[in-house]
């Protein structure tokens, strides 16, 4: 198995938010089960084999943001993104529901996010895995060997 970890150089994209999003702030019970079926439901549709599961703890470390991705007003998306310090950024987790396909979120999303923290004076955006659609973002590097 080979295992690429990728960056995005957010000083070479030029995006601007094209979803309708919002940061989710407030973890009570009712949300953190929103989030949790979304998790299931992507994670299903997605026929992962392997599936690491979403401790609540997760969300809710003070050095992560949870991004909320709305379709008519409706949380149909998110993405938890944990803040290694004021540059620099994993995108650590994220889940759609794919009622509307159409919407393309798992690449629009990405866009957004890099706008959202190029504009928080971010440097750069991590990926744990270099997927071939993930290459298709301004700005995408893949990390090498340490020298």
């Amino acid at each position: 198995m080979t295992y690429q970890f990728a960056r995005i150089d957010l000083s070479k994209t030029n995006y601007e938010p094209c979803v309708e999003w919002a940061y989710i702030e407030h973890f009570d019970t009712e949300t953190l089960e929103r989030l949790d079926d979304i998790y299931k439901t992507y994670t299903v549709y997605k026929h992962f084999a392997s599936v690491m599961p979403m401790f609540h703890s997760r969300y809710l470390d003070p050095m992560a943001d949870v991004i909320g991705y709305y379709d008519n007003q409706k949380l149909v998306a998110w993405s938890l993104i944990r803040r290694f310090d004021e540059h620099n950024a994993l995108c650590d987790q994220f889940a759609w529901n794919y009622r509307n396909p159409r919407l393309r979120l798992g690449i629009e999303t990405m866009k957004t996010e890099c706008a959202i923290y190029k504009k928080r004076g971010f440097k750069y955006l991590y990926l744990e895995q270099a997927h071939l659609y993930k290459s298709k973002i301004q700005g995408f590097e893949i990390l090498g060997p340490m020298e």
